[in-house]
């Protein structure tokens, strides 16, 4: 706010008060300050009640495990590795019968054996040939289609390698 006053004929502006941002801006909440937490003084707290949390939330992992304890954080639930369920890479009696030099060359024993221990065996098409397969694991129909060509289904870790079941 400026006064103009005159003093021996020339005008001089004098400058009496700086007006406030508060009284320009009333009926804004923030006053040009941006949210209203960030204009208090106090730094930032994170939010209310369980908001930043997370991660890296170093300045509140103290309150969280006082009211909730040390569960809050980390996994819980079952983890041991026996009660996962056990993935098998897998491969269809088809594949097997499409690349069959190819996979005695690179896990055959012999003309009519494979060893194809990481795998579970797969599909319901007959097989042309005799095989004698090895590996951890056979569906149902696979295992029936081997025998049907006159084949053997060795599961790998099974006593002796017998059939199993």
């Amino acid at each position: 706010m400026f006064i103009g006053i005159q003093k021996e004929g020339k005008k001089i502006k004098m400058k009496l008060k700086k007006t406030r941002k508060s009284r320009k801006q009333r009926g804004n909440n923030t006053h040009g300050h941006g949210a209203r937490k960030k204009w208090k003084g106090k730094g930032h707290h994170g939010g209310k009640g369980m908001a930043g949390t997370g991660k890296r939330a170093d300045q509140k992992k103290t309150l969280v495990t006082k009211l909730y304890g040390n569960k809050y954080f980390g996994k819980q639930g079952v983890t041991s590795k026996k009660t996962r369920k056990k993935k098998y890479k897998v491969m269809s009696l088809e594949n097997i019968q499409k690349n069959l030099n190819n996979l005695i060359k690179k896990y055959g024993d012999g003309k009519e054996e494979l060893k194809l221990n990481n795998y579970k065996i797969i599909g319901d098409i007959e097989l042309k040939t005799k095989l004698s397969i090895t590996a951890k694991a056979f569906s149902k129909k696979a295992r029936e289609m081997i025998e049907k060509a006159g084949g053997k289904a060795l599961v790998v870790g099974k006593k002796d390698m017998e059939e199993g079941r």
